[in-house]
């Protein structure tokens, strides 16, 4: 499975971007994508997940209410809708998936076995 992430850029702060997460190789729609950023000399951290059929997800408290995630199993690919966006939202942004991630590990890095190239959002303020 190989992950491409895109979408990202600048916006000014209080914008909107959509970024896309697309899947290719063996197509499964229990797989469970995530979203993690990382700013240069901090550690990754997680931003949200989409649990399997994309029913369940679970954002950071830092992108609650801002953040959103849809599906679409057609094309393979998981979007990450941002609204509302914050300077300290820059970062690169990369997408992430297994099929055997559970609910109480998601938030983890090492929970997944394939991982998107990253996408540099910048917002401006």
């Amino acid at each position: 499975v190989q992950l491409q992430a895109s979408g990202g850029g600048l916006v000014q702060a209080g914008g909107s971007l959509r970024l896309s997460c697309a899947a290719s190789g063996r197509s499964s729609r229990t797989r469970t994508t995530a979203w993690f950023r990382q700013v240069p000399g901090k550690e990754r951290e997680f931003v949200a997940v989409a649990f399997r059929g994309g029913s369940t997800t679970y954002f950071a408290n830092s992108v609650k209410g801002r953040f959103a995630l849809s599906r679409d199993n057609a094309k393979n690919t998981v979007y990450l809708q941002m609204n509302s966006l914050k300077p300290e939202d820059t970062a690169v942004y990369y997408c992430a998936a297994s099929e055997t991630v559970i609910y109480s590990t998601a938030y983890r890095e090492s929970s997944y076995d394939y991982w998107g190239q990253g996408t540099l959002v910048t917002v401006s303020s």
